[in-house]
């Protein structure tokens, strides 16, 4: 039994990491066309969540997210003189969120999420099916 509650332990520690990470991609892809708030400032930037491995107390190898971190990748710009978010030479400065990849990044995740919580159902069907034999 003590290796189906580990892997019980690491598909939920799975769960929870993909849960952040949909949230982070959400956030992104919420702000994808967010513009600074002056004249000339930083838009939105894209959010990078940080997993590492995290092990239990009893052992069991898991995940976890660390935070998340800023991506360093440049701004795009547009000119449009008109937005009050524009700079001296006209130009606006647009979030670093590209749409398309956080969108299949929310697919991974939810897939993998998906992975982990089936893991779950059998380790509990593996669970139910021993306690019947042994019940006989």
């Amino acid at each position: 039994m003590d290796d189906i509650r580990a892997t019980m332990t690491a598909a939920a520690s799975g769960m929870r990491a993909q849960t952040m990470r949909m949230r982070i991609a959400a956030e992104n892809v919420a702000n994808a066309n967010s513009t600074a708030e002056t004249p000339g400032g930083d838009p939105y930037r894209r959010r990078i969540p940080m997993l590492e491995e995290n092990r239990a107390r009893d052992g069991v190898v898991g995940v976890r997210v660390t935070g998340a971190m800023d991506d360093p990748s440049a701004f795009k710009r547009e000119y449009n003189p008109s937005h009050p978010a524009a700079d001296t030479d006209g130009y606006v400065k647009l979030p670093n969120v590209d749409s398309l990849a956080e969108m299949m990044d929310l697919r991974e995740a939810t897939r993998a999420y998906e992975a982990n919580l089936n893991m779950i159902e059998n380790a509990r069907a593996m669970t139910t099916r021993a306690l019947d034999l042994l019940r006989r």
